[in-house]
């Protein structure tokens, strides 16, 4: 007889821990209340830009004691999907997301939601899914504003080309609409074709389309990289406008190579989105969207 109950006894115990949930899957992600863990996929770190913004998150975090687990999506949206997982099978708290595809990633965001992982989006929107906050720059009014440089510049009229960067993102889409707010009244806008925020192709399709428009006045590109790479292909009286703020693109416009950037703040950027983070731990409401101030860096 006690035989039997000692049986029964180690059956009821190992059946109730494999009802148990593992710790990743619950609400709260890590489980563990004294240590905030953050994942954060970022689209490329192959970028100056996404490395500065990485930076500020990281930065930040240690300031707070909170630990970040960042994975690097190389471009790739079915990289980042899977990336996503594995951060979230890891256990992660809170889901900071920079994404290559806006429309890609929302799968992702709504696997976190079914985990009760807030996510934050930064630079690049979400097409679906719930989303804590999503921090950026205002595209279109920056899209806008390297438009106007380029009128200011040259005058009405001038012959443009468009580097867009790649399809499918959400500032790709913002950069350009500011863009051709004011182009479609204020320029000839010759060709826009993308380079997809690569230096190279920047370059590549630069030549490319002066070789076609040998009468081109002036490239406004969707980033730096591009733009540096329009640098290298095109003469020196062609106006080039790059739109981020990277270090390289800044000392560019000081060697008189590059004409303009919209300056974003990456490392601001980063910083707001664990503040962010903070607020959410603390149980405080945070704004729905959060804007950080665009500057136009000039040779002048």
């Amino acid at each position: 007889m006690k035989r039997i109950l000692v049986l029964l006894s180690l059956f009821v115990f190992t059946a109730g821990c494999s009802l148990e949930p593992p710790a990743w899957s619950q609400s709260g992600g890590a489980g563990d209340d004294d240590n905030v863990v953050i994942g954060v996929s970022i689209s490329t770190l192959n970028n100056p830009f996404f490395v500065t913004l990485k930076d500020g998150i990281e930065a930040t975090a240690e300031e707070k004691g909170y630990e970040v687990k960042v994975v690097d999506a190389q471009d790739d949206s079915a990289k980042q999907v899977n990336d996503i997982a594995d951060l979230m099978q890891q256990g992660i708290d809170y889901l900071v997301v920079n994404p290559t595809d806006s429309a890609a990633i929302s799968s992702s965001v709504e696997s976190a939601n079914g985990s009760d992982i807030p996510v934050i989006t930064l630079d690049r929107s979400v097409e679906s899914g719930e989303v804590a906050a999503f921090i950026a720059s205002d595209n279109v009014a920056g899209g806008e504003m390297g438009a106007a440089f380029i009128v200011d510049q040259l005058g009405e009229g001038s012959k443009v080309a468009e580097l867009e960067g790649v399809p499918g993102a959400s500032a790709t889409r913002e950069r350009g609409k500011g863009f051709t707010n004011v182009a479609k009244e204020s320029l000839d806008v010759v060709t826009s074709q993308t380079a997809n925020f690569n230096r190279s192709e920047g370059l590549n399709v630069t030549q490319n389309i002066l070789q076609a428009n040998p009468d081109i006045e002036a490239i406004f590109s969707h980033n730096d990289e591009m733009a540096l790479g329009a640098v290298e292909a095109a003469p020196d009286d062609v106006l080039v406008v790059g739109f981020d703020g990277s270090e390289d693109a800044l000392n560019s416009i000081e060697n008189g190579a590059l004409d303009a950037t919209v300056a974003q703040q990456p490392d601001l950027m980063g910083e707001t989105a664990i503040n962010a983070v903070e607020k959410l731990e603390n149980g405080e409401d945070v704004e729905d969207e959060i804007k950080v101030e665009l500057m136009l860096e000039t040779q002048e």
